[in-house]
């Protein structure tokens, strides 16, 4: 659904929001890596689908698929994100422990219902780090994200220092919830008007433990069983005051380990993945532990620059319909 605003104007000319979208890029890159201590490699845009490396995000979604000439056989799908091929890598690379990567991922989500917030063109920093296994708790997760957050206000500091009309607003002190301390707070309510209410109250939250079952014997939102460890994962929130929504700029958590894999695939049914390389090597121990997440560059970009739509930071493919309504109510679609 189209949300549009009467009062609704761009701070920034058009000129203006290119110039601010190169700098937003370049400095949260920037200060992510050196936040996390994170090398930036390169990534594929597409990988051999007997890999079981694509991630299935809630399970549903369908990959872009096509044949490639030259290698018989072989059917090649356009990644949904990087969160399995990232931990092979982080192998592969010989990464030591607190080293992590980070990747430029572009993607196709064919399947995305296009909106002020989706598109079919996904573009996102995607990184992954290796810890400890003392390491794998909720402390160590909300610490991170405490940086990461403070990449976002540094970010913003500094594009207003550039673009004086931009005057968004970001609260720095992050309020962290369980979906299920959020279902007992809002009971009545379905899983993203919790969302709303909870992050129009604290502006900055980091909503945690999403993929299992709920008391209620709901899921808050799916979750494939194989990357993330529903008990130490989560995404980060900020209340956008122009959608007046809640705004979600990442999903992360700490990943599975043999013991939390071997659990989620029985309990998503999913165990004929036991036979894919990535996971035996998880479940036999073979892989690092680490952290990870995706942070969607043109979320942050139409975050910090107050957008109402995230065709103004991006190129991508619109109906007829939208781009209209978006022209009529002064929504420059890139």
């Amino acid at each position: 659904m189209l949300i549009l605003r009467e009062s609704y104007k761009s701070q920034l000319s058009l000129r203006e929001t290119v110039r601010a979208i190169k700098l937003i890029k370049d400095t949260f890159e920037r200060n992510l890596s050196k936040a996390l201590n994170l090398e930036r490699v390169s990534a594929p845009l597409f990988v051999d689908k007997s890999s079981g490396l694509n991630d299935d995000l809630s399970g549903i979604e369908r990959a872009v698929t096509f044949d490639v000439k030259n290698i018989p056989g072989c059917e090649a799908v356009i990644v949904h994100s990087l969160a399995k091929w990232k931990r092979m890598a982080l192998s592969e690379y010989d990464f030591s422990c607190g080293e992590g990567l980070y990747t430029d991922m572009n993607a196709i989500r064919r399947d995305d219902e296009l909106d002020n917030t989706h598109s079919i063109y996904v573009d996102q920093w995607d990184w992954e780090k290796i810890i400890k296994r003392e390491e794998r708790t909720l402390e160590y997760l909300e610490e991170t994200v405490k940086k990461i957050v403070g990449v976002f206000i540094s970010t913003l500091d500094k594009v207003k220092s550039e673009f004086p009309k931009v005057d968004t607003k970001l609260c720095s002190d992050v309020y962290f919830i369980s979906a299920e301390e959020l279902l007992q707070m809002y009971p009545a309510l379905p899983a993203k008007e919790r969302e709303r209410e909870i992050t129009k109250k604290y502006k900055t939250v980091f909503l945690t433990k999403i993929g299992g079952n709920l008391s209620n014997g709901t899921r808050h939102d799916g979750r494939a069983p194989d990357y993330d460890d529903w008990s130490l994962n989560g995404d980060l929130l900020f209340y956008n005051e122009i959608l007046e929504d809640a705004f979600e700029v990442s999903s992360m958590g700490i990943r599975v380990d043999e013991k939390s894999m071997d659990e989620q695939l029985n309990f998503t049914g999913h165990n004929e993945r036991r036979n894919y390389e990535y996971h035996k090597n998880i479940l036999e121990g073979k892989l690092p532990l680490t952290i990870g997440g995706g942070i969607g560059q043109s979320r942050v970009c139409m975050l910090l620059l107050d957008k109402l739509h995230i065709g103004e930071v991006q190129s991508s493919l619109w109906s007829d319909e939208m781009r209209q309504k978006c022209k009529e109510n002064g929504i420059f679609l890139l």
